[in-house]
């Protein structure tokens, strides 16, 4: 028979406490950013940081009902909760009113939520469910199709609801499926698409010459040649052939340089013309030595070509204006310090101007003249750089960094394969929303609008990621059922 012992003491504390530190962190930034001088006290219900209060106590209460239910439920009724959660979605698209563009926000009198918080939840318990059942393992290609289509369809629901960047954060389940068998060559191959992406459209609208080609075309097939080489030189160990490939890309390359001085050569067709070439010289490689190790190859270099010429096409079609203008401004074809590319210039100037200890609280000079837009949400990060300096960014940095340590740890005591899962996933979420909120901040990274985890204003978001972590350490207090 089981024995279960008191919450209280298989309660992970020390995750409890890092939560409720960033929480009062955040709450402290908010009053910091929406401050006013006529403003007489923090608990104000009417601004912002008297409202974020009420729902920080909301989420606490929250959080103890969660540890309160059964750790079985939650396996129980993955399914159940994916389902609603996805028809709630689905429902949003049609009744939601437009809100800067999207329709991702239930209205509810005063309350307004945001379905898409609680999806993310939803399908890391979906994903548990699926990667728990009886001897299922994550060995090949055909394992991950069922776990994609568990992903892909919350991220298509977002996505129709015009919100990209918060469809664009269940990219961070490519890190649970790693950990979980998932072949690293997948990961490879995302960070290689995001880089053809950033080097078409960073480089379409630089010309080789007048109808001859763009740059970002022959750079993007010059890369996918590059990875060849590397693959067949160092990983293959077949130098002959994979030396036979860089002179034939090299004489192809000269011919073409000569023949522009008689007439125009199109580069584009050139760099194309020979990636085919090398495709079909790996086929035969393949046949004839039957190394049987270039078709994958042969697929990927097609693939990338593909995508390359497309790459124009899902900018301009996929992404809204706004989002559009953003990248540009972030690859620096565009300098729009007053339209796109204001936020991310002002909170620079924000963090830079709080030097190494910070204005002082409520001394933020950018903030409290609210050059900052969205400086109690997105751009929350800025006002801890500019009120607290280096070392307040960095403390707050370092916090995040003990409770992702900690949620690693969690999930690699965890006994039960639903229970581990899941913790990676809290973990792959956290990790994914502080990397893209901060970097956006810093302007290393593209303005796609997501929230500062358990920092930026909104009860939304705060409840999103109080049920998800509440819900794990629920599952983590259940490894101490000991049979006697």
């Amino acid at each position: 028979m089981s024995k279960n012992v008191s919450i209280k003491y298989a309660l992970d504390w020390t995750t409890v406490f890092f939560y409720v530190a960033l929480v009062f962190m955040g709450w402290i930034s908010i009053y910091g950013a929406s401050y006013e001088f006529d403003q007489s006290s923090i608990f104000d219900w009417n601004q912002r940081a008297g409202k974020q209060f009420v729902w920080i106590l909301t989420a606490f209460v929250l959080g103890g009902m969660l540890l309160l239910v059964d750790y079985k439920m939650y396996n129980f009724f993955a399914y159940i909760i994916y389902a609603a959660i996805m028809l709630l979605l689905i429902v949003t698209i049609f009744i939601a009113p437009d809100i800067k563009g999207s329709r991702s926000w239930l209205v509810l009198g005063p309350i307004s939520f945001q379905p898409a918080e609680l999806a993310k939840m939803a399908t890391a318990l979906a994903l548990s469910k699926f990667m728990s059942s009886y001897n299922y393992k994550l060995k090949n290609w055909k394992d991950l199709i069922p776990l994609a289509l568990i992903v892909l369809l919350p991220f298509v629901l977002i996505v129709l609801q015009k919100e990209t960047g918060s469809a664009l954060v269940f990219a961070a389940f490519l890190l649970m499926f790693y950990r979980e068998g998932m072949n690293g060559i997948i990961l490879l191959l995302t960070l290689f698409a995001v880089l053809l992406f950033v080097i078409v459209i960073r480089f379409s609208i630089i010309p080789i010459q007048v109808d001859q080609g763009t740059l970002g075309i022959v750079l993007s097939m010059g890369l996918i040649l590059l990875v060849q080489f590397v693959y067949a030189f160092f990983v293959t160990k077949h130098r002959k052939e994979a030396s036979f490939l860089l002179l034939g890309t090299l004489g192809l390359t000269l011919i073409s340089i000569v023949l522009n001085i008689w007439f125009k050569v199109n580069f584009d067709y050139v760099a194309l013309f020979v990636v085919i070439a090398s495709c079909i010289y790996w086929i035969f490689v393949e046949l004839f030595n039957r190394f049987k190790k270039y078709w994958m190859l042969v697929l990927i270099s097609i693939g990338s070509v593909v995508f390359c010429f497309s790459s124009d096409y899902l900018f301009d079609k996929v992404l809204e204006p706004h989002q559009q203008i953003r990248i540009k401004v972030l690859l620096n074809m565009e300098n729009d310090l007053t339209g796109a590319g204001y936020n991310v210039n002002q909170s620079k100037i924000a963090i830079g101007s709080g030097g190494f200890w910070g204005k002082g609280f409520l001394n933020g000079t950018q903030t409290k003249l609210n050059y900052v837009p969205e400086q109690d949400t997105d751009f929350i990060f800025c006002t801890v750089g500019e009120e607290h300096g280096f070392w307040g960014s960095t403390l707050v940095l370092v916090v995040y960094w003990l409770l992702l340590m900690r949620l690693l740890r969690i999930a690699e005591r965890q006994r039960e394969t639903f229970n581990r899962v899941y913790a990676y996933c809290v973990a792959s979420i956290l990790f994914f929303h502080l990397m893209i909120n901060v970097g956006m901040v810093l302007g290393i990274m593209p303005v796609i609008g997501i929230p500062l985890p358990f920092f930026s204003y909104g009860g939304s978001s705060l409840w999103g990621f109080t049920i998800m972590l509440f819900i794990l350490l629920r599952l983590d207090a259940s490894r101490l059922e000991r049979m006697r």
